[in-house]
């Protein structure tokens, strides 16, 4: 198995991204709250591997009852823009997004926001 870290590159800190970790607004439970978080992940990772890593990331060193449970991985390609430097162009780096859902109530402490 390939390590967790150098599949998960990063969380994805945008407007959009944060909105989606508070979950929906119309729920008042925490315990029905479905919340969702972003990552940059590898090129070369699926699916599986992705969940894999993230429940090995956040679960290190917790109990069984604090433990997450993915519930459900989106990846998204996002291909690099073209961009000119003076007379010279060249594109952005190509990068993975994984949109990672977890379980009813659950939720990431140390995500970033």
């Amino acid at each position: 198995m390939k390590n967790p870290y150098d599949i998960i590159v990063q969380p994805h800190i945008t407007e959009k991204s944060v909105a989606l970790s508070y979950g929906d607004p119309k729920i008042r439970n925490e315990e029905e709250l479905v919340r969702k978080y972003t990552f940059i992940v590898a090129h070369d990772a699926n699916k599986i591997e992705i969940k894999q890593a993230i429940e090995s990331i956040y679960n290190d060193g917790k109990k069984k009852d604090d433990a997450i449970t993915v519930s459900s991985v989106r990846t998204i390609k996002v291909l690099g823009k073209k961009r000119r430097r003076g007379q010279r162009t060249g594109y952005e780096p190509t990068r993975k997004k994984a949109v990672i859902t977890l379980g009813k109530g659950q939720m990431l402490e140390d995500y970033g926001v």
